[in-house]
């Protein structure tokens, strides 16, 4: 028999086995075809076979087997495979899930606060429906939580939990000595770290920390467990200021030191549905999709190697310049990358208060046209803007698109104020104007970058001779 990580060979008689997806210290995870039904699927072959981790397999088999909820991977069969080697290995087949995971998701950009709502929702679902069958997790981190793309280009994509690898039962003999510690350091709840017995507030205070990752896109507790552990003994997680209080307040419990301080799952699906719904409020015109296109289209490409290069000092001016141009408090260049926006903003005392208002992580459609709102309370649409009717303000509201020489437009740049405004041709030139300067600014600043070898990218062409043109 061929060796356990080998593809392109039938498992179970059933099962071809088409690519390795992950390695763990106890399993490798194939992606692999049902040659019966016709579907994909995914396949967990445990490589070790002592008699603990045979009892684990047993565990987690018994499990999985026993769960059955749209906020879980499911399981479609179990198995044994003989290895060359003589030894008999334990598969479970479970559903394929295609789309990506959190941690990879979070590494690719900014996560908008809808969508990390409706990830908390979806999580926080399964572990009060797996609470309720007398199971905890143990293992909640971003790795675990597998989001998942139907292939419609829906903004919202389902989270599901993954890997029951390590979890507990009141059911199943414990598999960890006293004093033991199971599960990812960087998200273990103070009592897991502590070695103490773990219950099911332990996954909501990682689901805490998860979340919490999502708006700083850093780990809190980083290092070892031990540098983890004493972290968490001598400090609570930092939760940014700038967050909403709805937001603060959540996550606040969720990563209380005391388990008793920590939500009931059942109360933390009331608090996240309620933020689902605040979030969506907020920002009902956000249509920018969770997941980003598997392969990534010329104009991400475009857009990626303009928000990687931008000149800070030149739009420094830009951006001075368009606000005293309409005695504004705020102007913005912003450049949009499938659901990131970077941006560069000058420069009243309000703009840190009305940035702190605008979701400038999940934007909707960039606008071709230039739009002019000099008062926003008579404008159609506008004047049901959240934006519009509270807290901010807003009133004024006057956008250029940065168009490349192809047409294609990257990012918008956009004077905003909290008094109405009306608004001159000459007035409108001239912000035109500045968005040209700004799109020759990108231009050139990626371009240095190309020839200096700093960034390389083939679908980017060289400077346009008519944009130069323009600026003399």
């Amino acid at each position: 028999m061929p060796a356990a990580d080998t593809i392109d060979r039938l498992l179970g008689e059933r099962y071809w086995l088409e690519a390795v997806l992950g390695r763990g210290g106890m399993s490798i995870v194939f992606r692999a075809q049902d040659q019966v039904l016709g579907r994909p699927v995914a396949i967990k072959l445990f490589t070790l076979s002592s008699a603990a981790d045979t009892s684990r397999q047993e565990s987690e088999l018994a499990l999985l087997s026993s769960l059955n909820h749209h906020g879980l991977v499911n399981l479609f069969d179990a198995g044994v495979d003989l290895a060359e080697d003589g030894q008999h290995h334990r598969y479970l087949v479970m559903e394929f899930v295609r789309g990506t995971d959190l941690q990879s998701r979070l590494a690719a950009g900014p996560i908008a606060p809808r969508h990390i709502a409706e990830i908390g929702f979806d999580i926080a679902e399964a572990l009060e429906y797996v609470h309720g069958n007398n199971v905890v997790h143990r293992d909640i981190k971003p790795s675990n939580i597998l989001l998942v793309d139907y292939g419609n280009g829906a903004p919202r994509a389902r989270a599901k939990l993954s890997d029951f690898g390590i979890a507990l039962s009141e059911d199943m003999e414990r598999m960890t000595r006293e004093g033991a510690t199971t599960g990812t350091a960087a998200y273990l709840s103070p009592e897991q770290a502590a070695g103490a017995k773990v219950g099911t507030q332990s996954d909501v205070y990682s689901l805490g920390l998860v979340l919490l990752e999502c708006f700083t896109r850093h780990v809190e507790y980083p290092g070892s467990i031990v540098e983890s552990a004493v972290a968490r003994v001598t400090r609570n997680p930092v939760i940014p200021d700038d967050l909403p209080p709805h937001w603060q307040s959540v996550l606040g419990a969720m990563t209380a030191r005391r388990p008793s301080d920590r939500p009931h799952p059942r109360d933390l699906v009331a608090s996240l549905r309620q933020l689902v719904i605040a979030e969506s409020a907020r920002h009902k015109d956000v249509d920018a999709p969770l997941l980003a296109p598997t392969e990534p289209t010329e104009s991400d490409a475009i857009r990626s190697a303009y928000v990687d290069t931008y000149p800070d000092m030149a739009l420094d001016r830009v951006t001075s310049l368009a606000a005293r141009l309409f005695g504004a408090p705020i102007a913005m260049v912003s450049v949009l990358d499938n659901d990131r926006i970077w941006l560069k903003s000058h420069f009243g005392a309000e703009v840190d208060h009305i940035l702190r208002q605008v979701d400038l992580e999940a934007p909707g459609p960039l606008a071709q046209e230039t739009i002019v709102i000099e008062d926003a309370r008579l404008h159609e649409t506008a004047r049901t803007s959240n934006l519009v009717t509270g807290e901010t303000g807003l009133r004024f509201y006057a956008g250029v698109p940065l168009r490349r020489d192809g047409g294609e437009v990257i990012g918008t740049l956009s004077v905003f104020d909290t008094k109405p405004h009306t608004v001159t041709e000459v007035e409108m030139a001239n912000l035109e104007d500045l968005a040209v300067l700004v799109m020759v600014q990108l231009d050139l600043r990626r371009e240095s970058q190309r020839m200096t070898g700093e960034i390389d990218s083939p679908l980017i062409s060289s400077v346009s001779l008519e944009t130069q043109r323009v600026t003399e």
